[in-house]
């Protein structure tokens, strides 16, 4: 009794059960003891782990007295070890602010701080720059203290603590799991004990075989490691996370260094240090494998190692027309010409042949300095230097020393794009087009250009945000005489018709001057790159649209001279809410005719759209915002329109 009572009180998981019972009746019960909690996930993942290393234990029972020490000490060894966890709070209290709590179950500080000299490079900039690296040191980066799912390589080495399966069949046939033992070995039923740490992986079947075959012939040996040992590293210095990390037997430098959150704002990039047994026996450069893909100097870990991450080095901002902009850390001696090379190098639209260098430390004059590629491959950088690479292709030539590439079709004799040179005009083009065709509609010539559309949409933009402006103030000057509930009515609709306003493009159509009876296009137009020109055929309609009784488009009239208000009384006429002071004509040559400048009595002519608003309560701005924008849609006029008719 006594004999299976030790046996019993010597088993792993009990022998745990004490140690925490112990602890927590020694412990004083301290205001700071007091606030610490339990993760109850990682209490799970401890106490899941100790049940299997006390299966483990019960199905060696044959083992000899060695091994089953060796379990116990693999056991106390690979006890869950996280960043923060309830194992390591005696090391550092932090505040429950600085604390986040990951889906992995492990407590770890938010992601690093912008350093000075990021804040710095903000201030001056007007916006953002992150530090290179930066984006991988997130929360959803650090899972390397899950098991290992991946292949194991050939060229892994069998250690301790590691779950081999050997299965057979042949002559024998069953198939055992069993545990590497802190000796090195593992114990087959009829065999003995059989050392297999220090194995590659590729080599544990051969080795396996020929102790098998010291006892049996006949039979085929396959073999696999169920799963690989934890092993426990410290990671130091300036991380994110200093502490004790449980890794697996697989993980290297750059898997610890994220699992620790990566270096700090002050903790450097480009060196990371690994010490064993007292000794360095490494230094990993993250940029390494950041930029060059370069994992030769990333060792793998081993139990008990230390990685250290120094202070940073000198910082450099590298802005403008480069791959990557960012904050890059410098070693000692390297040159602006490697620091670029480090961003990737200039871009397609960069300026390969020099570069600015904005120097703060005092040892040269204030102000930018111009290097050439040459003199930025000798210049040294210095801390805090911001280096700039200019850009050519982005810069506006003139127009003297522009080729130009425009598209014409439509009534032309030959449509197509054309190559011309600077300075060529309208009617050269349309020369090289082959003429205007006899059903050209000239009054109706679409001239768009890429120039002017971008002058349009910084004016359409400029538009939008006075609209979100006065609608923003439009609870303090709205009518009074108006409820509350009709005011707030207003004001939403407003806001939906401004969310499609948003919406809408303006298309770079110029207004050319061109009469209604005109057989040729103004020539002397001196055309732009990307122009487009579209000459339409002579349309045969007048359209009249809104709040009429019958909205149509209607064949025009050869026996007699139609005016507006003549195609207004053949849609019907208007009905008894609509807006006849704000009736408007749009134009085949894209201009706006309103009624106060006499649109009713004007000569219809072909392509005309006449549109009748709805008349709203009131004649508040709000009304007739909301009357234009629903014109934008219904017409699909151009936004340049849009600006026309609020004029």
């Amino acid at each position: 009794m006594r004999v299976e009572f030790f046996k019993m009180f010597t088993t792993n998981a009990l022998r745990t059960r004490l140690a925490w019972i112990l602890a927590l009746a020694v412990m004083p019960l301290s205001p700071a003891n007091a606030q610490q909690t339990i993760d109850p996930r990682v209490a799970a993942a401890q106490q899941a782990q100790q049940s299997q290393q006390s299966q483990d234990g019960s199905s060696s029972g044959t083992a000899t007295g060695s091994s089953s020490q060796g379990d116990d000490s693999s056991s106390a060894d690979s006890t869950l070890i996280g960043p923060r966890t309830i194992a390591d709070t005696s090391r550092q209290t932090l505040s429950s602010d600085q604390l986040r709590q990951t889906d992995s179950g492990l407590l770890t500080k938010p992601p690093a701080e912008p350093g000075e000299f990021e804040k710095y490079i903000e201030r001056i900039l007007g916006r953002k720059l992150p530090r290179f690296g930066a984006d991988l040191l997130v929360p959803s980066n650090r899972d390397f203290a899950l098991p290992a799912t991946s292949t194991v390589p050939g060229s892994y080495v069998v250690r301790p603590g590691d779950t081999i399966v050997v299965s057979l069949s042949g002559s024998v046939d069953g198939s055992v799991r069993r545990t590497v033992d802190t000796n090195g070995k593992i114990y087959l039923e009829g065999i003995g004990a059989v050392r297999v740490a220090g194995v590659r992986h590729d080599d544990l079947r051969d080795v396996l075989a020929r102790a098998i075959g010291t006892q049996y012939r006949g039979f085929t040996v396959s073999v696999s490691v169920a799963s690989l040992r934890g092993i426990r590293v410290y990671v130091t210095g300036f991380a994110n996370n200093p502490g004790a990390f449980t890794v697996s037997s697989l993980s290297t430098m750059a898997n610890a260094v994220l699992q620790a959150g990566g270096p700090s704002s002050g903790g450097s990039f480009r060196s990371v240090k690994l010490y064993r047994s007292g000794r360095q026996v490494g230094d990993f450069d993250l940029y390494e494998l950041l930029r060059g893909g370069n994992r030769v100097n990333d060792l793998v870990l081993e139990n008990e190692d230390v990685l250290f991450i120094p202070p940073a080095g000198k910082q450099v901002a590298i802005i403008g027309s480069v791959q990557q902009e960012a904050i890059y850390e410098a070693l000692p001696g390297e040159s602006v010409e490697q620091m670029l090379a480090a961003a990737g190098g200039t871009n397609t639209l960069g300026d390969a042949s020099r570069v600015v260098l904005y120097r703060i430390d005092g040892s040269v004059d204030p102000g930018p300095r111009e290097l050439s590629r040459a003199e930025a491959a000798a210049t040294t950088v210095s801390t805090g230097d911001i280096i700039q690479a200019l850009s050519t292709g982005s810069l506006i030539q003139p127009l003297d020393k522009q080729s130009v590439l425009v598209r014409v079709e439509g009534e032309v004799g030959k449509p197509g794009i054309y190559y011309v040179p600077p300075n060529s005009t309208l009617d050269q083009i349309i020369a090289r087009a082959g003429g205007l065709t006899s059903g050209a509609f000239v009054y109706g010539t679409r001239l768009t250009r890429q120039s002017v559309k971008q002058q349009q949409q910084v004016s359409y933009r400029e538009a939008i945000q006075q609209l979100e402006l006065s609608l923003s103030a439009a609870p303090l000057t709205s009518d009074t005489t108006l409820s509350l509930a009709d005011r707030q009515a207003q004001i939403a609709g407003a806001r939906a018709v401004l969310e499609q306003l948003k919406k809408a493009e303006p298309d770079g159509r110029i207004v050319m001057p061109i009469g209604i009876a005109d057989a040729v296009l103004p020539g002397p137009v001196r055309m732009e790159n990307n122009d487009e020109l579209y000459i339409p055929a002579r349309p045969t309609t007048v359209g009249v649209f809104g709040a009429v009784y019958r909205p149509a488009s209607f064949l025009i009239s050869n026996s007699r001279d139609y005016r507006i208000k003549d195609y207004v009384d053949l849609a019907g006429g208007t009905i008894r809410a609509a807006d006849k002071g704000d009736i408007f004509v749009v134009r085949a040559n894209g201009e706006v005719l309103s009624r106060k400048r006499g649109a009713m009595n004007a000569p219809a002519n072909p392509g005309d759209v006449v549109f009748v608003p709805v008349r709203t309560q009131g004649s508040t701005f709000w009304s007739k915002f909301k009357d234009v924008v629903q014109t934008l849609f219904q017409l699909s006029l151009s936004a340049a329109t849009v600006i026309s008719v609020t004029k």
